[in-house]
């Protein structure tokens, strides 16, 4: 019998959420389940008691109480989750109020921006108080062609604080692929950076954006953030809609107010890739968003206050969404825009350090990459912060699995993830209180 790679400490396991959660719905219900297994048998055999223990173990707010759990139809699509309950998104994103840094925003070039959880609360109500002016609300369409950046989660949030629809992609995607996936949801807003920088090359976006633009004829705001092209003017963009730069649209100020919305208000609209042709709208459910991932950064990934987040994602990925919902844990999310191997493969692995990255996220391929590149991380780097280490977009080969803990860490819950577009959340995941076996997800 194979051991495993890596088995979580007692110590590690009484201190895990996942733990935690287990003793909860044990109290509450008067049931002795006595580890995961257990637990996981009970979640599928009473989904409705275990999603209403989600709901308040992690105190979700709802300002009008649903009247079931479930209702069911007739079929799987025929369900009801949580029917007449009203809430907002952007409302547990945004619960601290205090100093502590919830976005650290990197760029390739070294440049960092820190936005404490006070200060991203005003920021979000500055932008929500002028979307607002301009009448968004439940229904609209906030769309972002956007690199990962905090001007980004601030668009998302004001947009979720006002019950609106945010969809985002990525600025390297071709021009007809942004037109495809934009031009059928025919947003209102459209925020847009001016250019970006990747592998060391400055990138304008105007004349890009300027092809966009033709193809969104029902525009009403365009809001550039000049990012990578500091000269960036209003007059550079031929359009009909309003044009405004990011700095001197809005004061960051106030407190947000946040709308309810039912439930399955829709929150983000995320796409097909487009093989079988123009990509198709996919989308996601304001409370089944929330809940999915309280469950997954809470549960799976052991996240909690102070916990700083990373993923190697763009705006165009469903990763990018996952990575948001980390500050309605607590986490501080660490955002990095650019190549991960400028100027060499160990720059991501330097964030780790520099930040105290504890969850680490990227994909199967670039664990593959840095033991092709020969890096050794446990000989170069301290990595005394990292305790999880997330891989997706592909299955992780075995011998990955080997590279991470022969040369990154041997003590670290190594978790082989399956995502899905299709519901912004994982099929497969990690547990921090479970042992990590060789090529299993």
């Amino acid at each position: 019998m194979p051991a495993p790679l890596w088995s979580p400490s007692a110590e590690r396991i009484a201190a895990s959420r996942m733990e935690a959660f287990r003793r909860f719905v044990n109290q509450r219900h008067a049931l002795g389940l006595a580890d995961y297994p257990a637990l996981h048998a009970w979640s599928v055999q009473r989904r409705e008691a275990f999603w209403q223990a989600i709901v308040d173990f992690f105190e979700v707010r709802f300002q009008q109480p649903p009247r079931a759990v479930l209702e069911e139809g007739t079929q799987m699509p025929s369900a009801r989750w949580f029917p007449g309950a009203t809430l907002n998104f952007a409302e547990h994103l945004l619960r601290r109020r205090d100093d502590a840094p919830a976005l650290i925003a990197v760029s390739e070039d070294g440049r960092r921006e820190v936005l404490s959880h006070a200060e991203l609360a005003r920021h979000v109500a500055g932008l929500q108080k002028r979307l607002a002016a301009l009448g968004i609300g439940p229904g609209d369409r906030v769309a972002a062609l956007m690199p990962n950046t905090w001007q980004t989660v601030v668009g998302m949030l004001a947009t979720a604080s006002l019950g609106a629809t945010w969809s985002s992609c990525s600025p390297d995607f071709g021009t007809q692929g942004v037109i495809d996936r934009f031009g059928q949801i025919e947003p209102r807003v459209l925020i847009a950076c001016a250019g970006y920088r990747y592998a060391g090359k400055s990138l304008d976006l105007t004349a890009k954006l300027n092809e966009v633009l033709a193809g969104l004829p029902g525009l009403e705001q365009l809001l550039v953030v000049p990012y990578d092209r500091p000269q960036a003017q209003p007059q550079d963009y031929r359009c009909q809609a309003r044009v405004a730069l990011w700095d001197g649209f809005y004061q960051a100020e106030g407190e947000p107010v946040f709308t309810p919305v039912p439930f399955e208000q829709p929150l983000y609209i995320l796409y097909s890739s487009g093989t079988t042709g123009v990509p198709k709208c996919i989308v996601h459910a304001t409370g089944g968003v929330l809940l999915q991932h309280l469950k997954e950064h809470g549960l799976h990934t052991d996240l909690g206050d102070g916990d700083r987040l990373f993923y190697y994602t763009t705006c165009g990925w469903m990763m990018w969404n996952w990575l948001a919902s980390g500050l309605a844990v607590g986490a501080s999310l660490v955002l990095y825009d650019g190549s991960p191997f400028h100027p060499g493969p160990e720059r991501l692995l330097d964030l780790v350090d520099a930040e105290d990255i504890a969850v680490f996220g990227a994909s199967a391929k670039y664990l593959a990459a840095l033991e092709k590149a020969g890096v050794r991380p446990r000989h170069s780097h301290r990595l005394d912060s990292l305790r999880t280490l997330l891989s997706t977009g592909s299955p992780l080969a075995h011998e990955s699995f080997d590279y991470v803990y022969r040369e990154l860490k041997s003590d670290l819950c190594l978790s082989s993830i399956s995502g899905g577009t299709d519901i912004v959340s994982c099929f497969a995941i990690g547990n921090p209180v479970l042992p990590v076996w060789r090529g299993e997800l």
